[in-house]
């Protein structure tokens, strides 16, 4: 590569994208994240889950309750590691993702999966939030993705499977909504 070649790459990466409506931007997004507009927040999805029905599987549903907050969970959780992480590692698809039983372990087991989506939804939506954060660039260790591809793939991921949660809810007879 000759030097002024070399040079015109350098100068193009150090460009920043001016974006006028970027903070109008990271509020819809964070918006999305948290289920806003027509999808279910994940608070009201979990809360009140009765915790003998958490591992039941309805019949013609593929998963429990138990299964879907599991699999809410480890894959936001993966997520954000690809978003934030350059050392990021990829689990193994679909084993890593999800869990190895239909039941919970126990009601802390419960309890904490729960904490820990919230404290990574939390984390997503600080990166989005941050202006530092180039929404646009793509990320160095993938093969094209940018936080702002990353982040719209977990709020339609999240709201796929916490409809699928509010289904199995309603065939359980658990859903009041």
């Amino acid at each position: 590569m000759t030097t002024s070649k070399m040079k015109v790459k350098i100068a193009k990466a150090k460009i920043k994208i001016k974006d006028p409506h970027g903070q109008q931007l990271r509020e819809h997004l964070i918006f999305l994240l948290d289920g806003g507009g027509a999808h279910a927040k994940f608070d009201e999805v979990v809360k009140g889950m009765p915790e003998k029905l958490r591992g039941v599987k309805p019949e013609g549903l593929p998963h429990s309750a138990w299964m879907l907050l599991e699999h809410l969970r480890l894959a936001q959780w993966d997520i954000l590691e690809f978003s934030r992480n350059a050392k990021y590692k990829p689990m193994n698809w679909p084993g890593d993702y999800w869990p190895k039983s239909e039941v919970p372990p126990s009601g802390e087991a419960w309890d904490k999966s729960i904490q820990q989506f919230r404290k990574d939804l939390k984390a997503m939506q600080d990166l989005v939030s941050n202006p530092k954060t180039d929404l646009y660039s793509q990320i160095a260790w993938g093969d094209g993705q940018t936080i702002l591809r990353e982040a719209l793939l977990l709020a339609d991921h999240n709201g796929y499977h916490l409809g699928q949660f509010v289904d199995l809810r309603r065939l359980l007879g658990a859903w009041n909504s």
